[in-house]
């Protein structure tokens, strides 16, 4: 049994910083990186690619929408999937230039905070968003959610759907994550993260808020590299998975 260990990082601007990015790529298998849109400029997204490409961890686009203000989790109801794409494909493109840069392969695309809640619901979106990224380069891997319309659009247009789950939020009936404006929707406890975390990987499931069993292929664990426990969280995960004799491993090597 194995499972992948990613964090969305590259999440500052300019001078300014978010999150303990070099402490996380020492624990993590996979990094998400912010394509200048919700965070992240060309200088913070070079270096995270440095930095991953000299500890083997792999690299994806991490887009969003064009909101750094709200750091890419409000809410835009109005988009069309016609812009979706342009966003989706503009993110991945910049970062495979950088990666080009560097001579490091981009892996992998997963969609970032309100974007991604959105596509998950909603068909039409989450098909803009593969239509994006198979334009760009129909190798890259799609990280989705199991059980939404992400990985149905994944499944439909031919890309490799990596099934991703979170250590660090609950979830609604819908496979979809509970909202964070209610009070159950974030976990902070790093013991009670990796009890939930085991149950899913070694039984294929996601349990939600109203105790439905929610059946699921799970390839990796997402860990959000901003939050105030994001290394001892990452941390306690990667040793807690391995003493249970899962591998902590990228699906793709880079």
């Amino acid at each position: 049994m194995q499972v992948d260990l990613n964090a969305d990082l590259g999440e500052g601007f300019g001078p300014w910083k978010m999150g303990d990015d070099a402490a996380l790529m020492d624990i993590i298998t996979t990094a998400n990186v912010a394509c200048g849109f919700h965070a992240g400029d060309p200088a913070i997204m070079r270096r995270t690619v440095i930095d991953a490409r000299a500890r083997g961890v792999a690299v994806g686009a991490h887009p969003g929408y064009a909101d750094l203000a709200g750091f890419g989790r409000r809410a835009m109801p109005g988009i069309t999937a016609h812009e979706i794409e342009e966003l989706v494909a503009v993110q991945v493109g910049a970062l495979g230039a950088i990666c080009a840069l560097e001579n490091y392969p981009m892996t992998h695309v997963k969609t970032h905070g309100a974007l991604g809640n959105a596509c998950a619901d909603d068909d039409a979106l989450a098909a803009a968003v593969a239509r994006a990224i198979k334009a760009v380069d129909p190798d890259l891997c799609f990280i989705v959610m199991p059980g939404t319309a992400t990985e149905r659009a994944a499944e439909r247009l031919g890309l490799r759907a990596i099934r991703e789950v979170y250590a660090d939020r609950t979830y609604a009936d819908s496979f979809n994550l509970t909202p964070r404006s209610q009070p159950d929707a974030m976990i902070h406890d790093p013991s009670e993260a990796l009890a939930r975390v085991l149950d899913m990987v070694e039984n294929s499931r996601i349990v939600s808020t109203s105790g439905k069993i929610l059946k699921a292929g799970i390839d990796s664990i997402c860990v959000h590299g901003d939050g105030a426990q994001a290394v001892a969280m990452a941390l306690a995960l990667r040793r807690g998975l391995e003493a249970a004799n899962v591998a902590v491993r990228s699906p793709v090597r880079p």
